[in-house]
């Protein structure tokens, strides 16, 4: 026993002699250590819990066996069961959609109308070809208007449109022809040969054609293009040129707009200013745009913001003059509750192009010797709010304020005894153009109801307050207006619709030249024509799917009212006809 511990203690000693020795030696070197193979354990080396212990008690309970058994009571049941029958969807016969249509009515008043439309799908619907005729006519009389009254207006369309991968292209033409009579003299003014003596009638006529493209994916994103020739019976002329190419540029998560527009319109008039004694010189106008608009669409959540500027050169080439307009073009809407009430504003201008063939469309009974400038609309500002109230229940509510210098206004021509002109527009039952500097502050209000698909229903109505530069009234503009219409699906076969409109009263002025005086010096009165209320109807049954018969009838107040000064409209009108649908 001795001797073991004797040799343990001398190991030890020897040892830490050992490691002290190595501690004083630090260059141990390097040794290499190959792992044959790496240690991968196993569920067997590890203790592992019975999931089962085995109870080991000196008191076990014994569980006690229950039986369980069924009280069953016999019930008599008259109850057969039936087989289920799937309920079936009655399936409404697909309507046939023909490609053209043809509908011709006559009335009261030798009233006549004439629609026509075709409409042919070539290569696949790639390539499509539209032709559409369109004619109103009316030969009857007006009581107490001793000129002639009768007018129509028949115009000719044809397109042709193509659709490709990425772009869609397409051209126009356009023919027009219009009869209207310089019918509303002043009464108890003229005898009865200066009467017959007098050449009522005007005829305008219009040859336009036009093109359009629209490419995807590309900076170019769409253009327009528009030449019109238009000219009268007594050798006015006027060229309109219009060439509107749009830029799109997506920068982030923006997009920048880039509208450009070259618009031209040039002619002249053969006559003169009714206000001259003498039918000279004659009027020879020229006017030329390029126009600018850069713009930037921000889309945040509820938010959509619109910032651009419309930058416009205008050139008058007649009167060597020409000027530099910059308008601001900013538009935005928020949604404040979703589709219930989305708040919307802006403030935007342009330089607006007249044209004779304008002016002929707002009043047919302007007489072929006007002035013809653009409109500078400084600025539209407005503010408003539109939404849903129900899911069938939408409105409008808007708020303007406007201001614009040499706002066109029609305006009744002098009588001017004088003149001797081939046609007879200078007895006080023609209109000029009459332009001033208005501020126009506006309130628009609309409601549309759809109660169902069948049935639609919308009101809508207009006040307005202007101030002009020359203190005038605000010659033919009405202070209120208003307008109701309907549309009511009776049924598979009836249909129906109206639409009811309200024009407050307007002021114009009669004047009758001097000689030797300027026109400030007239004789004038100033005319207040009345406010009118017309209401339209229209009633119709389909006999079958392509053939069906129709009713309207116009000015059921049968109020013989004055649109514009001593130009009586005629009294209830009743018209029907029939329209026929077909493949062509």
């Amino acid at each position: 026993m001795r001797q073991q511990i004797s040799l343990a203690f001398l190991f030890t000693v020897c040892l830490s002699q050992w490691g002290m020795a190595q501690e004083r030696d630090t260059d141990i070197g390097t040794e290499t250590v190959t792992v044959v193979r790496p240690y991968s354990p196993t569920v067997s080396d590890a203790f592992k819990i019975r999931s089962t212990p085995n109870l080991n008690d000196s008191i076990v309970l014994q569980k006690k066996k229950i039986n369980y058994s069924i009280f069953s009571v016999p019930v008599a049941s008259t109850f057969t069961p039936a087989k289920g029958k799937a309920a079936r969807v009655k399936r409404s016969k697909p309507e046939k959609i023909y490609n053209s249509y043809a509908s011709v009515g006559l009335g009261n008043f030798n009233n006549a109308l004439v629609d026509f439309y075709t409409s042919r799908d070539i290569n696949r619907g790639d390539e499509r070809i539209d032709v559409a005729l369109n004619h109103h006519s009316s030969r009857g009389d007006i009581d107490n208007t001793p000129l002639d009254t009768d007018f129509y207006n028949t115009k000719l369309e044809a397109s042709y449109s193509k659709k490709d991968r990425d772009l869609d292209w397409g051209a126009n033409i356009g023919l027009q022809h219009q009869r209207y009579n310089w019918y509303g003299l002043p009464e108890n003014v003229f005898d009865e040969t200066t009467i017959n003596a007098i050449d009522e009638g005007q005829n305008y006529f219009t040859a336009e054609a036009g093109a359009h493209i629209n490419i995807e994916d590309s900076a170019f994103k769409k253009g327009e293009l528009l030449f019109r020739r238009f000219w009268d019976e007594v050798d006015s002329g006027e060229n309109r040129a219009v060439l509107a190419p749009v830029f799109e540029l997506p920068i982030t998560e923006e997009l920048f707009t880039i509208k450009t527009r070259i618009d031209y319109v040039g002619g002249s008039f053969e006559n003169a200013n009714v206000n001259n004694e003498l039918n000279n010189p004659p009027i020879d106008y020229s006017h030329v745009q390029f126009g600018v608009t850069p713009s930037l669409l921000i889309l945040r959540d509820e938010l959509t913001l619109n910032l651009g500027a419309n930058i416009v050169y205008g050139l008058d080439n007649e009167n060597s003059d020409n000027n530099f307009y910059i308008y601001p073009a900013v538009t935005a809407s928020y949604r404040l509750l979703d589709d219930v009430a989305i708040a919307y504003g802006g403030v935007e201008g342009r330089l607006q192009q007249n044209s004779y063939y304008d002016f002929v469309q707002d009043n047919p009974y302007v007489s072929p010797t006007l002035s013809i400038l653009p409109t500078d609309q400084q600025y539209d500002a407005y503010v408003g709010l539109k939404g849903q109230l129900l899911p069938n229940l939408s409105y409008n509510i808007k708020g303007s304020y406007t201001a614009e210098n040499r706002r066109p206004l029609f305006k009744l021509n002098p009588q001017n005894p004088f003149r001797d002109d081939e046609k007879g527009y200078y007895f006080g039952n023609s209109f000029e153009v009459f332009y001033d500097d208005i501020k126009t502050l506006g309130i628009f209000g609309e409601l549309n109801v759809d109660i169902n698909r069948n049935f639609s229903f919308g009101i809508n109505a207009e006040v307005y307050d202007y101030d002009t530069e020359t203190d005038n009234p605000a010659w033919n503009l009405p202070n209120l207006q208003g307008s109701l219409f309907l549309d009511y699906q009776i049924g598979e076969q009836w249909f129906m619709g109206a639409n009811l409109f309200y024009v407050g009263e307007r002021e114009d002025l009669s004047s009758v030249a001097v000689q030797g005086a300027d026109p400030e010096d007239f004789i004038t009165n100033v005319l207040t024509l009345d406010s009118f209320f017309d209401a339209n109807a229209h009633l119709g049954y389909r006999i079958n799917e392509q053939l069906s018969v129709f009713a309207k009838a116009s000015n059921i107040a049968n109020n013989q009212y004055q649109r514009w000064a001593n130009f009586r409209v005629q009294s209830f009108q009743i018209l029907g006809g029939v329209t026929y649908k077909f493949d062509f």
